[in-house]
């Protein structure tokens, strides 16, 4: 599945199918969330969570894809992911586009 972040794909004309999405909410386990706490004392990378949201993202993207090709369609354009904050530690993914078929 071909996804883009514009709007056109250069050299292709498509038909739009609809919007698809796909979107998950992560959160790390209660000890690292302790972890990143005292880490925020001492300033530095939060690595567990980048992990977290790599994952959420991963996620998002496969459930994105999935609906795009239950409509048949050949890629998505004008992608994006957007996050939120659900409750403390933990976080929504969602990513986001325009399904398409190759004309």
């Amino acid at each position: 599945m071909l996804i883009v972040t514009t709007e056109n794909i250069a050299g292709r004309e498509v038909e739009p199918l609809g919007i698809v999405r796909g979107s998950t909410i992560q959160t790390v386990n209660a000890f690292r969330d302790i972890g990143a706490g005292f880490k925020t004392l001492v300033g530095g990378e939060l690595t567990k969570y980048n992990e977290m949201m790599d994952k959420a993202r991963r996620i998002a993207t496969d459930r994105m894809i999935e609906e795009a090709k239950s409509l048949g369609a050949d890629a998505i354009v004008c992608m994006r992911y957007a996050t939120s904050s659900i409750m403390q530690s933990a976080a929504e993914v969602m990513a986001y586009g325009t399904a398409v078929k190759f004309r």
